[in-house]
């Protein structure tokens, strides 16, 4: 069931939007870097390169997307990544027809870490820092027991590993894949009231919870949804892997943790973008191509990708707002104290 979207004005529609358009600049300044310095990341090899990671980080930061919306962060993401991959080689055996039983299997256990978190957090109201931190050690010991279960070196269901590896417009499945995620989330927050309703959740959850909503269900089920995202990205990284190891959910601890900061989102809950969240992961995912073309060493690259991430947050959607805001108020201010004779007139006087 939808409900009519509350109008905007343009003032309105102006700061909301403001937040996001940071990363837009970022991705301009990473296509005229790379055109330069790096053309080799914006050929056909490269940008085929940057599809398949972007869409893993996309998916990944889309579900912590989720948790930020409620205030809250999720640090579980490498350990439910990593269990999704596992087990759809471990419960998968090399069969294609074990494929529908592997995805349950996954489903039903990356649903559990979210519930759990989720209790935790918007049940027990519990710190999510913690919480999370706490959920994704036992998760990575569960990982490290499970893969001494599975015989080494054993690929993922071959039928997977086509399907995803067929291409559509020259693209593979794993990229429409996240295309796919991230329209279901836009839509689902633009037209439906249950998208609304969450975004009022994660914006005010008292004044939500003051007009009947239930703040702790909507805060439960950003962990459930999250934790499932997870391991859709980790399902796919398996297929386009086909013989996962234990590490592989490493570098996604920080990695969408930055999208989500760098698309714009209000790390105090409540406003965030699909789009700027996919659009960050794929700049991230871009700006580490080129740093691999330019043949920068490793720990140089750590130390860009962390200064990168530094002025993520210099530049961060709440700043860019905040900033926005006080730019208007002060027009605001100027054109009602300059009125023909000079004098300040009663709107001077509003706050």
């Amino acid at each position: 069931m939808t409900a009519p979207a509350v109008p905007r004005s343009p003032v309105t529609t102006l700061v909301v939007a403001s937040r996001y358009v940071p990363v837009y600049l970022a991705i301009g300044v990473l296509v005229v870097f790379a055109s330069i310095w790096a053309p080799a990341t914006l050929s056909g090899a490269g940008l085929n390169a940057i599809a398949p990671f972007g869409t893993f980080l996309a998916i990944t930061a889309l579900g912590q997307m989720l948790v930020v919306m409620t205030g809250g962060i999720d640090l579980s993401t490498p350990g439910t990544f990593t269990l999704a991959a596992l087990l759809m080689v471990g419960v998968g055996q090399v069969s294609d027809a074990r494929i529908p039983l592997a995805l349950a299997t996954i489903a039903g256990v990356a649903g559990l870490i979210g519930l759990v978190n989720g209790l935790l957090i918007g049940g027990l109201k519990l710190n999510p820092l913690i919480v999370t931190l706490a959920v994704g050690q036992i998760v990575n010991g569960v990982v490290s027991r499970y893969y001494t279960t599975i015989a080494i070196q054993s690929p993922v269901p071959r039928g997977l590993s086509e399907w995803t590896s067929t291409r559509f417009l020259g693209i593979t499945r794993i990229f429409w894949v996240g295309v796919a995620l991230t329209l279901v989330l836009m839509l689902t927050f633009r037209y439906t009231s249950l998208g609304r309703r969450f975004q009022a959740v994660g914006a005010n959850p008292v004044a939500a919870g003051v007009v009947g909503l239930r703040v702790s269900f909507y805060q439960t089920a950003a962990y459930v949804a999250a934790a499932l995202l997870y391991a859709v990205a980790g399902v796919l990284f398996a297929s386009f892997l086909r013989m996962p190891g234990v590490t592989i959910g490493a570098p996604y601890l920080l990695g969408p943790i930055a999208a989500v900061v760098i698309g714009g989102a209000s790390l105090t809950g409540g406003l965030a973008s699909s789009l700027s969240t996919w659009s960050a992961a794929f700049f991230l995912a871009g700006l580490n191509q080129a740093m691999r073309v330019m043949g920068l060493p490793t720990a140089l690259q750590f130390v860009v990708f962390g200064l990168v991430i530094v002025s993520g947050m210099l530049v961060s959607g709440d700043r860019i707002t905040k900033a926005v805001e006080r730019i208007i108020r002060t027009r605001r201010t100027e054109v009602s104290t300059s009125n023909t004779d000079g004098q300040p007139t009663e709107e001077s006087y509003a706050p």
